[in-house]
């Protein structure tokens, strides 16, 4: 339930903190006192649309905070987790600041989230009743949901919509394949020609690349061949080695003729010669081995080239980079293999469609004759709710209407709440029968019937009792009384048998003569008393009416401790 409302700086509303109660709680005060404001500021608190003006005159900002007490299986817990924000405290708190440049922010559990968000959470927790707001009631897109809800169908809702998206998917698999399919036959010669012909080329990734660099090497070694013959046969005139042979000759006989001690520096000499005419001769054997390993075949240049010139024409021919034609094949084959399956696989996957569009549809109609008893049961609940309201010779009626023609994830059927407010007049449309007064009513008596399903932490009705009087009045208020019971109800009302039903009654008044400021206080009984007495009387407040307002305060206590019992 909302616990504590907290408005600073809102229009005529300085400074107002309120602390709020279980049953139903009255509202009233003079017409223009600012009734409108506190249900304005709750709004604010709850994602309604931000307005500039909202912010009092001379205040840099406004901010209305709402508390709500929440029980442990509320819907709104699993909003909150959703979007990654505490759970881990009883209550929601949820905070509005408006700047009064029309910026405003906005914050559930003191962590900023978006205005829409906020208004998602506050959806999940109050709902908003007036002569002039339809509120889902008047929405004949929201009926459904509203009877499904009333007959305790979300999970067979659950089921249908499951079945219809995999439904759907199978459909959809079906018929993506089907469409490859087709365009594959209507290309299957040329596929299969593409195939031949690449399954003879036989492409290979990287394979470009490598043919363009052996191609490089190729047409330069006609030049490299040359070079290195050159060199072998440079190195194989026997001039070098025989003059480093003779010289190597003459230094030892030269040192025999000396003394071993004097013969140390020709030594030295010899052994360089004997070096010089070893690292030749393996220079020489390097060289030779060099030319011979490079000797090409003649024929590989024009076979390199012929295979790198086929592969780069077969990727112009068919769009696509050389190195992609690997690729391209193994497509083409997927293609021919997606034909030659034949039916047998489609066959499978129509099967498994067929199965699952009987299983919809077997659902969907349990779900529609579920929907049927839950109208029925419906239809009695408005029913046993407008006599009280005077509304007896109205009709109400839950339409549901069965389309199996028109499947969607939420069954076949169309619902919508019909009523006829005149004996033997034909049923019609909920917000284009009603008039002003009887769709108070009207709203109110689907309100009763639905309570006991709905999840709202608290619920707002904003002269719902407007343009009636006396026992219609009367009645509002007690039905009121029950919605309120084991929940929270919050009635702005201009009528005393309505004012009179509350558990708490607040006051909103205006003080000050220049700077106007908006009060709302909680009236104990003698204020109480005076109040009703306002309401019945008028301006001038007499005893009659005084005693009038203790009657009919006493009358509706004795009448709520009796339905209590």
């Amino acid at each position: 339930m909302l616990c504590a409302l907290s408005i600073q700086d809102i229009v005529l509303i300085e400074r107002l903190s309120l602390n709020v109660g279980e049953g139903l709680t009255a509202l009233t005060g003079e017409t223009g006192a600012g009734k409108s404001i506190l249900l304005d500021s709750l709004g604010l608190a709850t994602g309604a649309k931000a307005e500039k003006g909202l912010v009092r005159i001379g205040a840099e900002r406004g901010v209305v905070s709402a508390t709500f007490d929440v029980g442990p299986d509320h819907a709104v817990w699993t909003l909150l987790e959703e979007n990654a924000l505490p759970t881990d405290e009883e209550l929601v708190i949820l905070r509005r600041v408006q700047n009064a440049d029309g910026r405003s922010r906005a914050f559930v559990n003191d962590q900023p989230v978006s205005v829409g968000l906020l208004r998602q959470v506050g959806e999940a927790l109050i709902e908003v009743h007036g002569q002039h707001q339809s509120q889902g009631f008047l929405n004949t897109a929201a009926h459904r949901d509203l009877l499904d809800s009333y007959g305790g169908l979300d999970k067979d809702v659950a089921k249908v919509r499951a079945l219809y998206d995999r439904r759907r998917t199978l459909e959809r698999d079906l018929q993506e394949k089907q469409a490859s399919r087709e365009q594959a036959l209507r290309e299957a010669d040329y596929l299969r020609h593409v195939a031949e012909e690449l399954a003879s080329l036989d492409p290979q990734e990287g394979e470009e690349g490598r043919l363009a660099d052996r191609r490089a090497v190729l047409m330069a070694a006609e030049k490299v061949s040359s070079d290195l013959a050159d060199a072998v046969e440079m190195l194989g005139d026997d001039g070098l080695e025989q003059k480093l042979s003779s010289a190597a000759g003459r230094m030892e006989r030269a040192a025999a003729r000396l003394p071993d001690d004097e013969a140390g520096p020709l030594a030295a000499a010899i052994e360089r010669l004997d070096a010089a005419l070893s690292e030749f001769a393996e220079a020489r054997s390097a060289v030779i081995d060099a030319a011979d390993a490079f000797v090409q075949d003649p024929d590989e240049q024009n076979e390199v080239e012929e295979r790198l010139f086929a592969l780069r024409a077969a990727g112009r021919k068919h769009s696509r980079a050389p190195d992609a034609l690997a690729a391209y094949r193994e497509e083409v084959e997927r293609q021919l293999e997606l034909i030659d399956e034949g039916e047998a696989s489609f066959g499978k996957l129509e099967a498994e469609l067929k199965d699952a569009q009987r299983d919809y549809d077997k659902a969907a109609a349990e779900l529609s004759a579920k929907r049927l008893r839950a109208g029925k049961a419906l239809d009695k609940a408005v029913k046993g709710e407008l006599g009280p309201l005077k509304l007896g010779h109205a009709t109400f009626s839950a339409d549901i209407d069965p389309h199996p023609d028109e499947p969607g994830p939420h069954g076949i059927d169309r619902v919508q709440f019909l009523i006829s407010t005149n004996p033997g007049a034909p049923l019609g449309p909920l917000k284009q029968i009603a008039s002003g007064g009887e769709l108070s009513r009207f709203v109110l008596a689907l309100k009763a019937s639905l309570v006991a399903k709905d999840g709202k932490t608290v619920i707002i009705f904003d002269e719902v009792d407007a343009g009636v009087g006396g026992a219609v009045a009367d009645a509002i208020g007690e039905r009121l009384a029950r919605i309120a019971e084991g929940s929270q109800v919050l009635v702005v009302t201009h009528s005393p048998q309505v004012a009179a039903r509350g558990l708490a009654h607040w006051k909103v008044s205006k003080a000050g003569k220049k700077a106007m400021t908006t009060t709302v206080e909680p009236l104990s009984e003698d204020e109480r008393i005076e109040e009703l007495a306002r309401m019945l009387s008028g301006a001038k407040v007499t005893d009659e009416a005084r005693a009038a307002a203790r009657t009919l305060l006493a009358d509706s206590r004795a009448e709520a401790g009796r339905s209590a019992a």
